[in-house]
């Protein structure tokens, strides 16, 4: 297994398993996020890099399928093609790999997002996992005073499960957790013809999101999230936004579409590492719209260390 030093953490690419997924910490709420509903006003014009503290916030990302079969135009793990599901014992053996690597043995928070490489939702071991991961955490070695899981997905059209992992997922979340964990929904524009562009058109229709967002439950702590990646190019119309989805269930996150290989290969303009401007066009018109909006911003050091979402270092391995 190849160890990847970066700025604020490590990836570990895995040939043999045909697994990535890294740990890193976290520069402080108040230093890469906008969120008026939480009191963090500052405009965010670039992210310094600075020293993280594990002890504070440690974020583990660890991959629910070997590959991915979604296609998404923006992200490089594609290239690597899909070799199947991560088993619930490959997702411990991330997790245990990542703990013991590191000499820290107490957090504040530790973050495990479902999210390095594949679409968690086709993976029913996903929700396995999210209720034995806080035992696991703890016979790792790591004592943390809250673990807080989240399964980000693409929607995929083709999965006919996807309405009851969703349901299931949203239990754990508000029952099993008391709130603390996530769900992020991946909508990326509010037009379906560019949705269809970046999805390949391999995502649910804004519709037929609408549909299953409805049919969740209200969630306890934290709102379900809509995430936005955004470029340049994006549509993001608040006023359709605010017909599609509840703001009384859902938060809405922008961050910038990241700076993967296929991202610049298909001609997304990148963007938003050093100037508010981009972040502020869209935020403006969803907060007079009455909807609460983290604006989420990396360091360049993060983007270009390849730990953000799409990236993928396996997919240039020979296997």
């Amino acid at each position: 297994m190849k160890t990847v030093l970066t700025h604020t953490g490590k990836i570990y690419v895995d040939t043999e398993h045909r697994l990535e997924f890294l740990t890193v910490g976290d520069y402080g709420k108040e230093n890469n996020i906008k969120a008026d509903f939480l009191g963090l006003t500052k405009e965010i014009n670039g992210v310094a890099n600075t020293e993280v503290d594990l002890s504070k916030k440690w974020v583990a990302t660890i991959s629910t399928q070997k590959g991915c079969p979604m296609e998404c135009k923006f992200c490089d793990v594609p290239k690597f093609g899909f070799h199947g599901n991560v088993s619930i014992e490959e997702m411990e053996w991330q997790i245990r790999n990542i703990i013991k690597n590191e000499t820290v043995r107490n957090t504040d928070r530790f973050n495990v997002h479902f999210a390095r490489m594949g679409e968690p939702t086709w993976n029913d071991n996903v929700l396995a996992f999210g209720l034995a991961l806080r035992g696991v955490v703890k016979s790792a070695g790591l004592i943390a005073k809250t673990v807080h899981p989240v399964v980000s997905t693409m929607l995929p059209k083709a999965n006919n499960k996807l309405g009851n992992f969703l349901q299931v997922w949203c239990s754990i979340k508000n029952e099993f957790y008391n709130g603390e964990a996530g769900l992020q929904f991946s909508i990326n524009s509010t037009d379906d013809e560019q949705r269809n562009e970046l999805f390949d058109s391999k995502s649910l229709s804004l519709a037929q999101i609408s549909q299953l967002a409805n049919e969740l439950p209200m969630p306890v702590g934290r709102k379900y999230t809509l995430n936005f990646p955004v470029t340049s190019q994006t549509i993001l119309d608040a006023k359709e936004l605010s017909k599609l989805f509840d703001r009384e269930k859902f938060i809405v996150k922008i961050t910038p579409i990241h700076e993967t290989a296929s991202a610049i290969e298909n001609g997304f303009q990148v963007t938003g590492y050093s100037d508010y401007d981009v972040y502020r066009r869209f935020e403006q018109p969803l907060l007079k719209e009455g909807w609460d909006v983290i604006v989420f911003v990396p360091s360049k050091e993060e983007d270009s260390d390849r730990i953000t979402c799409g990236n993928a270092l396996i997919s240039e391995e020979k296997i």
